[in-house]
């Protein structure tokens, strides 16, 4: 009775469902994009537009701005603050991408393949509720904090060190200008590390566990576990952690302008900050939108590039 239904159906020309459907037309998934867009175009890329453009201008905010095409880019090649604030960049490079992402990988290892086993997931997931902390304050509150710490008279470290005899440690940590940059440093480690550690742990979860049991059997170390499964299977997480940690570590601000205001004397200013002050202390528009538009590339570029190592490196693995 079924077959003869079907037939009658097809005879008389009704609709059935056994048929091969239409495909979507593409552009119906535009309309999910375009909000987005918008967005992008209207926060990102009208005003890196509007910034480029007064970049070629000498411009103090009010008036007509004048055309001064790449005057400002031929100060920046001779511009030594410009270049100190780059120098700067590098080490918050190491302080923000290159120790938290490896300080993150071993200790993220660590809780989860041994804190996790020997003393259950609920202590390995109260530890990296504590690390991830200071990735929750807001970098004014830590920045404030830090500042009570490192003060040079009643701050708490050199409190500390006073109190177990070691009194000649104690440092003016933010106002020496041949300790400052590495305060910060430090500083930054402590607020990014939470970040790798997270993401690293996330990643571990996807690894097949029979690959660490089959290395325990063979007689292989928490540390040869480590370098020859984890490292490998984690890899598209630590591209990921290393271009976001760049990226923020090339662009920080906050942290610089709550503890040091990039002093003393220029020992702590970064790109970010050098164009901010240009821009509203110094008046110097125009100047202050060249050195936002460089530094804007130059994260841009390395983006690209991690991009393209990731990319290359998954083609090695799969071929």
């Amino acid at each position: 009775m079924t077959v003869t239904v079907e037939k009658g159906a097809r005879a008389d020309g009704r609709h059935h469902t056994t048929g091969p459907r239409s495909p979507r037309p593409r552009n119906s998934y535009a309309l999910f994009l375009l909000p987005g867009a918008l967005a992008a175009l209207a926060v990102i890329v009208v005003p890196f537009l509007m910034n480029t453009a007064v970049s070629f201008t000498n411009w103090q905010g009010v008036g007509d701005p004048k055309w001064t095409g790449l005057a400002n880019y031929r100060d920046l090649l001779d511009d030594s603050e410009f270049w100190a604030s780059f120098r700067h960049s590098l080490f918050m490079v190491v302080a923000m991408a290159a120790v938290p992402t490896i300080v993150g990988l071993v200790l993220a290892a660590a809780l989860f393949d041994y804190i996790g086993k020997h003393f259950g997931s609920r202590i390995a997931s109260i530890l990296r509720a504590c690390f991830y902390l200071p990735q929750v304050l807001p970098i004014a509150v830590a920045g404030i904090v830090w500042s009570w710490i490192l003060a040079p008279d009643n701050g708490t470290l050199n409190t500390l060190l006073k109190a177990v005899g070691l009194g000649s440690w104690q440092q003016d940590w933010l106002g020496d200008p041949d300790i400052a940059l590495y305060s910060v440093m430090g500083v930054m480690v402590w607020v990014q590390l939470g970040f790798p550690l997270v993401v690293f742990m996330a990643g571990l979860q996807r690894v097949d566990p029979q690959l660490y049991e089959a290395a325990e059997l063979d007689g292989a170390g928490w540390w040869r576990r480590f370098w020859h499964i984890t490292l490998p299977q984690i890899r598209p997480e630590i591209y990921v952690v290393l271009t976001w940690c760049t990226i923020a570590a090339l662009k920080v601000f906050g942290a610089v302008y709550v503890l040091t205001k990039g002093g003393p004397g220029g020992a702590t200013d970064v790109p970010s900050y050098f164009s901010f002050t240009t821009f509203f202390e110094k008046t110097q528009v125009g100047y202050g939108a060249a050195i936002s538009t460089v530094l804007t590339v130059i994260i841009l570029v390395l983006s690209l590039a991690f991009l393209k190592l990731q990319t290359r490196a998954e083609e090695g693995d799969r071929a």
